[in-house]
């Protein structure tokens, strides 16, 4: 998009294509197009929606004992934790 200036990086490396596509999907689920003509509301409906299903999905993750997985692989969230020194 024209004029974007998103500054953000996924946790994990290589997320970044995977999350595009979510927020596309979601997007298109509530008939929305994205882009700088919309509105913030609409906008930011979408950014909602995925912070609510990520958050979702890393409850069932940690319920069911896979979160370490993620947590402990190479560019993982503990991994990339240490390197600003957060974690342990």
């Amino acid at each position: 998009m024209a004029g974007e200036r998103n500054t953000n990086e996924p946790a994990l490396q290589g997320a970044s294509q995977s999350l595009d596509q979510f927020k596309y999907e979601i997007a298109n689920e509530f008939g929305i197009q994205l882009g700088g003509d919309r509105t913030s509301r609409e906008n930011g409906r979408v950014g909602g929606e995925m912070t609510k299903r990520m958050i979702q999905f890393a409850e069932q993750q940690l319920k069911s004992g896979n979160m370490t997985s993620v947590v402990n692989q190479p560019g993982g969230l503990k991994q990339q934790n240490n390197n600003q020194g957060s974690w342990s």
